[in-house]
Formats: structure tokens, sequence, C-alpha cells
């Protein structure tokens, strides 16, 4: 149902959902917790999110962490950015693609691509 509400453009929080994550280094459970307080149509960039787990030189890391997340749109990895701009990676199937098509539904804005030559909008989705 919180999948559903949030593919179709609803504000979701997904904290309340319990994350098993024994795999996780204590690192990266950390990282975790803080990335999932980021709010929905809010970003956050790697050097930010390593400030807020009290390691400001760890930006790389953090990258490392969102790398290796097993529960994407839940922890929300997509919302941490580049400080330089752009997308930076993003290891879900789907790849930045994804990761941009999730930041746009967050922020309101269009998910498809102009019309095709047959006059049909190309989805996103």
């Amino acid at each position: 149902e919180k999948l559903e509400r949030y593919f179709t453009g609803g504000t979701v929080d997904f904290r309340d959902v319990p994350v098993k994550l024994d795999w996780a280094t204590p690192f990266q459970r950390e990282v975790y917790e803080v990335c999932r307080a980021i709010p929905w149509g809010e970003r956050c960039t790697y050097g930010e999110l390593a400030r807020l787990v009290g390691r400001p030189r760890a930006a790389r890391a953090v990258g490392n962490a969102m790398k290796t997340n097993r529960v994407p749109i839940v922890i929300p990895c997509h919302r941490v950015v580049p400080a330089g701009g752009g997308l930076g990676g993003f290891s879900a199937p789907g790849g930045v693609c994804l990761k941009e098509r999730l930041l746009r539904l967050e922020s309101g804005e269009p998910t498809q691509r102009p019309a095709t030559a047959t006059g049909r909008p190309s989805l996103r989705l």
C-alpha cells in the first residue's frame, strides 16, 4: 500500500517500516538510519550525510554505504547526491535513470518524456 502510494506521487514516510540490517557494518547502519530521516522531496550530499553521522571526512564511505543498500526507497539512498551537482551513482536496478525518476517523482516534476513520433508520451516510470 505504501509503495503504491509512493509511486503515484503521494508523500510517504517509510521510517516506520522495520528493516533488518544484520548484514551491514555499524557505520553503514548509522548512515542508513540518518538517510531514512531525509524528508520526501529533499536531498542531502554525501558530505552532509558524513557530517551528520559524525565522520565529516567520510563522504566516500557514505557513498559506499549507499552502494550496498539492499532496500532502496525504504532507505532512500536516491536522495543522496554529490556536492558538485549531478546525481552521482545508483546501484539499484535502473541505475542513475531510476534515481533521476525517483527524485523527479518526489519533487512533483513530470516523470514523462516528450511525446514520441506517434504523439503518445513515452513514460519514464
